[in-house]
């Protein structure tokens, strides 16, 4: 009845004399009976269960008892107000002169009310957490555990997820380290989990373009003198002196990585890692780097070099790759490029020359297609054959639909365009050898049977044995 009540009946009761409960409840029972009639009978009501247990506390003293009745009812207001006058009309309880007087009808849904407005106040003062997230915490939030579900184990120790199909690898020290590479889109790195290196790691870097990329401390130090004694480094680069790789920010870890030196100028040396220039602004000089051709071949030796069959840095064609350049080339097809290789563009002295050179005879060698293209801003692409001879010219923005409707694959690709996977994926899909492009982009994946070159890499012959 409790449950489904509406209102409490509330009264005092006074008897001149000693009373007790059953007294009370049989008093109202016996002068209320046929009072309102059989619809609102007190004994019919209680066992329709419209009216609840009758409850009475009530004492005695010095002759007199007082007490306190309560009435629970599912009855509607004017029903409820009906009964409960009725209970005014008791004047004797027991043998005693008595008064009952209604103190109040309670309404139990406004209570209940009540009740759900106090908690309502206390859930919100202390249910809700305040702390409200912006849009880029919450897609660095999202894009943190994407790249951390990234990270895989290689024969025990943890990888990036391209470790197993990349051309080259960046081994790291710990665990912390990979997430911090994913953090910022390096997938291709490893851990060797403390100063023993394993002998996985050592195999591994047998057979790929290594570059160790470690704390700039002592235990940083120890790592590498056992990875040049038990493995094949090609690359070294350090966090700047006192830090970590994994407290690294975008910024420093690829500054780092671009200031990577070849392994064969630090090998000898005691202090290694203080002969690398630092990335925190460090006066300390490095040592000078060599600047790789491409991914599939050995750099020429300076001496080797013929800079008189190069062009000149005022033509655009043959200057040193950026530091940017050089990270996307020497570390792999998977490194993170910085910036794109500066545009050819011929010098003014030499533009009306290199014109007339042009209109006369057609050019015979890569480097000569490359000046032509590439160098005098064309935005063209060519497709050349076996001799270097033209099969077809168009537009560079078609290149990717010229090349797929050409009968015979063309032998090279000069494109004065930026070099993008779908067209590097395509090459490879229709056996092209070689692509000269204007600049490289980003790639995931890198075929190993297209050599790819940005225009600035290309001689005018090539190196003497």
């Amino acid at each position: 009845m409790e449950d489904t009540s509406k209102y409490h009946i509330h009264a005092d009761v006074t008897a001149d004399g000693v009373v007790e409960r059953s007294d009370v409840v049989g008093a109202i029972f016996g002068q209320t009976e046929g009072l309102l009639g059989d619809e609102l009978d007190l004994r019919d009501l209680r066992q329709s269960q419209k009216v609840g247990r009758i409850d009475v506390e009530i004492a005695s003293t010095k002759g007199q008892s007082h007490g306190h009745l309560t009435i629970a009812t599912s009855l509607d207001k004017v029903e409820t107000a009906t009964l409960a006058a009725s209970l005014e009309t008791i004047t004797r309880v027991g043998p005693c002169r008595a008064s009952l007087e209604i103190t109040e009808i309670e309404d139990v849904r406004a209570a209940k009310r009540k009740e759900v407005v106090d908690r309502a106040k206390e859930l919100l003062r202390t249910g809700f957490d305040d702390s409200v997230m912006t849009s880029e915490e919450i897609l660095a939030e999202v894009r943190q555990h994407v790249r951390v579900e990234d990270i895989t184990e290689y024969e025990g120790l943890p990888a990036g997820p391209r470790v197993t199909d990349s051309d080259a690898i960046i081994v790291v020290e710990g665990r912390s380290d990979v997430l911090t590479l994913l953090k910022y889109g390096v997938k291709n790195g490893i851990a060797v989990e403390g100063t023993n290196v394993p002998d996985a790691v050592a195999e591994l870097t047998r057979h790929r373009t290594v570059t160790v990329f470690l704390d700039g401390d002592r235990g940083g130090d120890l790592i590498f003198e056992e990875l040049s004694q038990v493995g094949d480094i090609d690359y070294v680069a350090f966090a700047p002196s006192g830090e970590s790789v994994e407290e690294l920010d975008h910024h420093q870890l690829f500054a780092a990585l671009r200031n990577k030196v070849p392994y064969d100028t630090v090998s000898g040396l005691n202090e290694p890692r203080e002969a690398i220039a630092a990335t925190d602004g460090s006066a300390t000089p490095a040592p000078p780097t060599s600047s790789p051709t491409t991914i599939d071949e050995e750099p020429p030796k300076q001496s080797e070099r013929d800079e008189s069959r190069r062009l000149t840095p005022a033509s655009g064609v043959g200057s040193a790759p950026s530091e940017d350049a050089q990270l996307s080339s020497a570390s792999g097809p998977h490194a993170r490029a910085d910036a794109d290789a500066t545009r050819l563009r011929p010098d003014e002295s030499d533009a009306e020359s290199t014109a007339d050179a042009a209109a006369d005879t057609d050019p015979e060698t890569v480097y000569g297609h490359a000046t032509a293209v590439i160098g005098g801003g064309t935005d063209r692409v060519r497709f050349l054959d076996e001799n270097d001879d033209v099969i077809e010219e168009a537009p560079a923005s078609t290149a990717y639909d010229t090349l797929e409707s050409l009968e015979s694959a063309p032998t090279t690709v000069v494109l004065d365009e930026i070099l993008e996977q779908r067209l590097l994926d395509l090459a490879a899909d229709r056996g092209v050898e070689r692509i000269v492009a204007h600049s490289l982009g980003q790639f995931t994946k890198r075929p190993t049977n297209v050599q790819i070159h940005a225009a600035d890499e290309i001689a005018e012959t090539p190196p003497e044995e």
